[in-house]
């Protein structure tokens, strides 16, 4: 079933760079992909699937197509297009640190340190995180912190390895233990987002951006936190975060609903009419495909999860997947972007189709995407 999964998802891949040329995928309208001139937070992730493509098949297109996207990249950070956000990670990691991974190009690798730099302006030191949205002292956004932020901790990470460079560990990891305190429940739940005082560093209260009110658990932030703490003990093995991944994986896992592809929110009513978001089950896939490689044999949590990602994905190629839909541009039907604020409620997003390849080419052939090496 992987298998025929992914092929379909190259051949719409190879379709999709011809339809789409240098331009990038966001989210859809009626079907059909708004595109952008590399302008936006998610752009990273079509270039990612042109090198999961390339590296699963060894097809020249994919691999040519990608190193186009990185050429972009480069640009982009050259001229600070749109880049006054922590999402540098989703930019860079999946762009210019994947053609480093695959092809040790060295200016990839430079590329992708100055990333990492431009990641690090966000950092606030009276509060010590790296601030979400907008420039200092928004009066919004000035004091946010959102769980998204732990998929781009590995950026930092990674350049602390190649650089030997303390200062983007230590501040990796003081997010991410910031990020656990204060995103986490103690029910294993977590918010989107948590606001600090910018004049003082206080912390002052946690609430949503996309989810269906401030105390609920919008499903993409806890798959969010699922992969971002796998990661976070990848890279530093504190055990901490390895717990706190295994406690927001069986809070998703326990909630799937009948077809194991969850809504948009675990606490939105449900009726006909509720919004499925089918790129939160594919993150959340993703990610616990990483927890389970650090997870011991004997874990009493094994097989559960185990079991949890193989009805997920099942769930998502059986019923989601657009798997002979031979026009189709998505891969993944009935991904939400935020259902809240009624932009792209019930479409494709290429997050959504990102990770869902990226689960079915670690599954199939053991290719594990490229937030580590």
């Amino acid at each position: 079933m992987w298998k025929q999964a992914i092929e379909d998802a190259l051949q719409k891949t190879k379709v999709n760079i011809e339809r789409f040329g240098d331009l990038f995928p966001h989210v859809s309208s009626n079907d059909v992909y708004e595109l952008n001139a590399n302008n936006d937070w998610t752009d990273g992730f079509w270039s990612g699937i042109l090198w999961l493509s390339y590296q699963y098949s060894g097809d020249k297109a994919f691999q040519e197509a990608a190193q186009k996207t990185v050429a972009s990249f480069k640009h982009r950070l050259d001229n600070h297009v749109a880049l006054d956000h922590h999402d540098i990670g989703f930019l860079y990691s999946l762009s210019s640190k994947a053609q480093w991974i695959i092809e040790k190009d060295e200016t990839a690798k430079e590329l992708t340190i100055r990333a990492a730099d431009v990641l690090l302006k966000r950092w606030r030191p009276k509060g010590q995180y790296l601030q979400a949205w907008g420039l200092e002292g928004d009066a919004e956004n000035g004091g946010r912190i959102i769980i998204d932020c732990m998929l781009n901790l590995p950026l930092l990470y990674w350049a602390y390895e190649q650089t030997g460079d303390a200062k983007y560990k230590d501040i990796a990891v003081i997010h991410a233990d910031l990020s656990r305190r204060y995103l986490v429940r103690g029910d294993d739940s977590s918010y989107h987002t948590f606001y600090f005082d910018p004049e003082n560093g206080a912390p002052l209260h946690g609430g949503t951006h996309q989810g269906y009110q401030d105390g609920s658990t919008w499903t993409r932030g806890q798959a969010w936190g699922i992969y971002g703490f796998a990661l976070s003990y990848r890279y530093t093995r504190n055990p901490l975060y390895l717990t706190t991944a295994k406690r927001l994986a069986r809070y998703f896992f326990e909630r799937l609903p009948e077809d194991d592809v969850v809504y948009w929110d675990f606490d939105a009513p449900i009726h006909a009419d509720t919004k499925r978001d089918s790129s939160a089950s594919a993150i959340a896939s993703a990610g616990t495909l990483e927890l389970l490689e650090h997870m011991a044999q004997d874990d009493p949590e094994r097989a559960f999860l185990e079991e949890a990602v193989q009805r997920s994905m099942t769930g998502l190629v059986k019923s989601y997947a657009t798997i002979g839909k031979a026009d189709a541009q998505g891969l993944l039907e009935r991904g939400s972007y935020s259902v809240r604020a009624g932009v792209s409620p019930d479409d494709y997003v290429i997050w959504g189709d990102y990770y869902y390849l990226e689960a079915l080419v670690r599954l199939e052939k053991g290719i594990k995407g490229y937030w580590y090496e």
